[in-house]
């Protein structure tokens, strides 16, 4: 959990729809934590849509973090941090403003964190926005969402994409409540990484975020969306490792835990099942977004490119080498052979093994299977999601980061998540620790930090994060690395190579069990 910074003298009030709430002057900063924008979806209101907050009486104190929903820490357990609130108040708001004054009508930054849906809250110390909001004089807002089989498993008689409706809920209170916080409601802007990128793309899809949010930053977008089909027979897949059915009648009396723990146990069956759950199969992870034609109507890029979201302004970016961080947990860092190298080419290379070999003539095979699940999972959905809102008739700023990870000797590279601590500023959580080595960043990383927090601060206030507007003649690139620089996207070879390429909803390949 994060340690507040020094407690000053004066505590901040503010009035919210739901009541007062209290929160701490710290480093200069009004922080409040734990203030609940939905009520806690247990019980009735379990697997369903979220239900405002019941309001309180009196003041209520906001000095700490609210409960983590149910997730998969793997070996770690399935509560949550072990330092972690208990509690079944899982959705709820953290707000940090240099001024509660309802005259300052501050831009406002909306934090939705990553975690492969799985897993993830806004009380990491990774994700701790004192710097964003005190570099940037501006408001910033970080939250929960359902995770996992409780936000986004099928259950066959509740709302699909329930983690979305979570957003979504927490959004419409930004809009009734941050005023008094000395934010602007009229200046919004969406910022999230990985799944959380995931989550912002949906949203601009969503005709139900629709004037919520005014910009948008999506940081390594997955293109992981799944079918009705597919997320169906997962979720069929996932009710069964507890012996029961997919359905509400069935899972609502189980304890949260035991949900957790079936999607525990699918995920190493997961890779086994090629045939029938496709390019989902190898990211061992059961939970995505599910185009369900209703909530999320089509896809982000189908959504951006008919001009669903042309009034909102767009950035979105990737890291070089985002594979490498799940090569290196895996503990197989630069020791991919030929036989896994060939089977990643022949499942999501989008015109077949030879093309990329071709492409990269001399590439090892390490390199080859890093690269194409690079382009195929964060690199080239973010870049299409830009040419997609730009066919559309909106604009976009593009980045690529390509300054390494000072751990393994730089053998990371620019591996995914790596943007996190840059932009936080919070070099010892999380896996930035695994990243950073645990060592203090140097003069190189806080620099680099700094300009992050400069473009994404900026592109908040203004729109113009620093660098031109992507356009597909010249395709103006910011990379960050040690000497930031605007040039033509780097990875043109793997552009070439998914040019016209369509990121559909993965489907259901084979027969089911």
């Amino acid at each position: 959990m994060t340690i507040p910074g020094p407690v000053e003298s004066v505590e901040p009030v503010v009035r919210t729809s739901g009541g007062a709430v209290r929160g701490r002057r710290e480093d200069g900063l009004s922080v409040f934590r734990g203030i609940p924008f939905a009520q806690p979806p247990v019980g009735e209101a379990r697997f369903a849509a979220p239900r405002r907050a019941r309001p309180w009486d009196g003041v209520r104190d906001a000095y700490a973090f609210g409960p983590p929903p149910p997730q998969d820490l793997g070996a770690a357990g399935t509560a949550g941090p072990a330092d972690a609130p208990g509690g079944d108040d899982w959705l709820t708001v953290n707000v940090w403003t240099p001024d509660p004054d309802p005259a300052a009508r501050r831009p406002v930054m909306v934090w939705i964190h990553g975690g492969a849906y799985k897993l993830g809250h806004s009380g990491s110390p990774a994700y701790d926005a004192r710097r964003i909001a005190a570099d940037g004089d501006l408001v910033v807002v970080t939250l929960n969402y359902r995770v996992g089989m409780e936000g986004f498993a099928h259950i066959e008689g509740a709302p699909a994409n329930r983690g979305l409706l979570d957003q979504v809920a927490a959004l419409v209170w930004v809009q009734d409540n941050i005023a008094a916080f000395g934010g602007d409601p009229g200046r919004v802007t969406l910022f999230g990484e990985s799944a959380g990128a995931g989550s912002v793309a949906s949203l601009l899809a969503m005709p139900r975020a629709a004037g919520l949010f005014h910009r948008a930053v999506a940081q390594s977008v997955p293109g992981t969306f799944f079918s009705p089909e597919l997320a169906a027979d997962l979720g069929g897949a996932l009710a069964a490792e507890v012996g029961l059915s997919p359905t509400v009648a069935d899972l609502s009396d189980l304890a949260p835990g035991a949900l957790v723990e079936a999607g525990q146990l699918l995920a190493p069956k997961m890779p086994g099942n090629v045939a029938r759950w496709g390019q989902a199969a190898p990211t061992v992870t059961p939970y995505a977004p599910v185009v369900d034609g209703e909530i999320l109507p089509v896809t982000p890029w189908q959504a951006l490119a008919s001009g669903a979201a042309r009034g909102v302004e767009l950035m979105t970016g990737h890291n070089r080498d985002e594979n490498r961080l799940f090569t290196a947990m895996a503990g197989r860092l630069g020791e991919i052979g030929e036989d896994r190298a060939s089977a990643a080419l022949r499942l999501y290379a989008p015109k077949g093994e030879t093309s990329y070999r071709a492409a990269f003539p001399g590439a090892s095979a390490n390199d080859l299977y890093e690269r194409v699940q690079t382009d195929w999972l964060f690199a080239m959905p973010s870049l299409h999601l830009a040419e997609a809102h730009l066919a559309g008739g909106g604009r976009a700023h593009v980045y690529e980061l390509t300054w390494s990870a000072p751990a393994f000797g730089g053998a990371l590279g620019a591996c995914h998540a790596l943007d996190v601590p840059l932009l936080f500023g919070t070099f010892q959580a999380d896996l930035a620790l695994l990243q950073f080595g645990g060592a203090e960043p140097s003069e190189e990383a806080l620099a680099l930090s700094a300009r992050f927090r400069a473009a994404w601060t900026a592109f908040a206030r203004t729109g113009d994060p620093g660098w031109p507007a992507y356009d597909t003649e010249r395709r103006p690139v910011q990379v960050l690395d040690t000497e930031p620089a605007v040039a033509p996207y780097p990875e043109e070879t793997s552009r070439r190579l998914w040019e016209g390429h369509a990121f559909t909803p993965l489907p259901l390949v084979g027969p089911t069990a």
